[in-house]
């Protein structure tokens, strides 16, 4: 789960400051996130999967379908 978030950032040419803004956290805070020290809390998984557009489960490696799931 870890490094999917962090390729997924540098895919996107962001910064951790950048990232870490958008989910109103320190920038320390989201390093944690990338190299594990701190698990990703559930609302901020929900936004790191609706900012790239794709599923909680892609970004937990659980699937390699990146397309998030259809909304009911």
């Amino acid at each position: 789960m870890y490094q999917r978030i962090r390729d997924l950032r540098e895919d996107h040419d962001l910064s951790q400051e950048q990232l870490a803004q958008y989910l109103n956290v320190h920038q320390t805070t989201y390093s944690s996130y990338e190299i594990g020290r701190l698990d990703v809390p559930v609302d901020v998984m929900g936004k790191l999967a609706d900012f790239y557009g794709t599923s909680v489960d892609y970004l937990m490696g659980r699937t390699f379908e990146m397309k998030p799931y259809p909304k009911k």
